[in-house]
């Protein structure tokens, strides 16, 4: 195709997107969460500011990710089977980085650039390791070699998805949508399923049916919609902005525009105080809507967000994990619509999914089986959990993380007999720190 490796730029990329988009294309039309109070929420708090993209904006972005593909398929990369494809791509950004300073030689300049400036770190972010594990996959600007993999990611993944972000889509009119979608269409004509972040509220308050309609007609195909909870004590705790009537309003809207409902559920949202309410709560809200997908991430309390002021002055008090448990239990019991529960979330202790009614029985087995454990047993299992989801997310394991297991590794693999109850609590506490949902 003749690719000019020296135009060859990065593009904006979303760092946050749903689990099942982690191999989609993605474009941002907007920077950021235009609401971004929600107290548990880490992902906007350190710095980074909403915005709304221009659509040349947009289909720049496209072209650049367009000339991305161009090159992996000039370089071989397409059908590369394995982490062959990977491990190219540190060896291809030095040819492109050398091809722009051989162009910066002949003609004193580099292509344009169109990228934001890095949003600034919270000033006592910088010396909270957990920050600064959570920021180094947070990326706010991607660099060359995070655009290419994520063009790799997705023609690997089979090219057909595309996520257009950032967190509320659908604040955009659907005139400009349908044209962001027409050009990434036209430029990756495998494309065949286009979806979005969006809030309630929005499709409550902001948008029409005949609105919501044509993001239909246009080629969406899924609102994925962070509930996190129907409970209306819960979500005031939390900020989110929204009652638990107003996300029944929206999703039902939603469906009958003709748009896919996904919605994101959060186990352990209330708390210790407001745990079986929240869990009843959300179960009602879930049955009315009936959505396609039902997506569990149990909650985790991020350093240096609202909620985590909340825990040290008191006001907040972590529901257990065997509680957090029992809540998806009242969930799966009481959930009394036709609908597919998934757990693809590594805060997840269980993995729990299936359709409803169907395999209510079996959902309910695998639960039942965790919760007639006894405590050193259920923290055995927590911690094997966890390493296990930790190694799926991220390919191995982190040194302090092997630093804490070292007195226990044997010639024949761990032996935690000579771990107290109280060091297995802080190791998993150390794990799921580190796991993103």
């Amino acid at each position: 195709m003749g690719v000019e490796y020296a135009a060859i730029e990065p593009y904006e990329i979303c760092s946050i997107r749903p689990p099942t988009e982690n191999a989609s294309l993605t474009f941002r039309l907007t920077r950021n969460c235009p609401w971004n109070r929600c107290r548990f929420c880490p992902v906007y708090k350190f710095g980074a500011s909403f915005s709304r993209r221009e659509i040349a904006e947009v289909r720049a972005d496209i072209r650049r990710a367009q000339r991305i593909d161009d090159m992996l398929f000039d370089e071989g990369f397409i059908g590369l089977r394995g982490a062959s494809g990977w491990d190219r791509v540190p060896a291809l950004v030095r040819k492109i980085r050398q091809a722009q300073s051989d162009a910066l030689g002949m003609t004193g300049m580099l292509p344009e650039r169109a990228m934001p400036s890095a949003a600034p770190s919270a000033p006592d972010a910088v010396d909270d390791p957990r920050i600064e594990w959570f920021m180094s996959w947070f990326r706010e600007v991607p660099d060359l070699a995070d655009s290419i993999s994520h063009v790799y990611a997705w023609r690997a993944g089979g090219g057909e998805t595309c996520f257009l972000g950032d967190a509320d889509s659908l604040i955009l009119p659907p005139a400009y949508l349908a044209e962001a979608m027409e050009a990434a269409r036209a430029a990756f004509p495998t494309l065949r399923r286009f979806t979005v972040y969006g809030r309630t509220k929005s499709a409550v308050k902001k948008r029409s049916m005949k609105e919501l309609a044509a993001y239909a007609r246009a080629g969406l195909h899924r609102v994925h919609f962070g509930l996190e909870s129907g409970c209306d004590e819960v979500l005031a705790l939390m900020d989110k902005g929204v009652t638990g009537e107003e996300h029944v309003a929206g999703c039902l809207k939603t469906k009958e525009a003709g748009l896919s409902c996904s919605v994101y559920v959060m186990p352990g949202l209330g708390g210790a105080a407001l745990s079986e309410k929240h869990a009843h709560d959300t179960a009602a809200v879930l049955a009315k809507i009936a959505p396609d997908f039902i997506r569990l991430r149990s909650l985790e309390v991020f350093p240096q967000t609202p909620l985590e002021a909340l825990v040290r002055e008191g006001r907040f008090v972590e529901a257990s994990e065997e509680r957090v448990v029992r809540e998806i239990r009242t969930l799966v019991e009481e959930i009394d619509c036709a609908t597919t529960i998934l757990s693809d979330s590594a805060s997840n202790l269980l993995s729990v999914g299936g359709r409803l009614p169907d395999d209510r029985a079996a959902m309910l087995e695998v639960i039942d089986s965790y919760l007639a454990l006894d405590a050193r047993d259920k923290l055995l299992f927590s911690l094997q959990a966890r390493l296990e989801s930790f190694h799926g997310q991220y390919g191995g394991i982190t040194t302090d993380i092997v630093d804490e297991l070292r007195p226990y590794l044997t010639d024949d693999g761990v032996d935690y007999s000579r771990a107290s109850d109280d060091h297995l609590a802080r190791v998993i506490r150390l794990i799921r720190g580190k796991l993103m949902p």
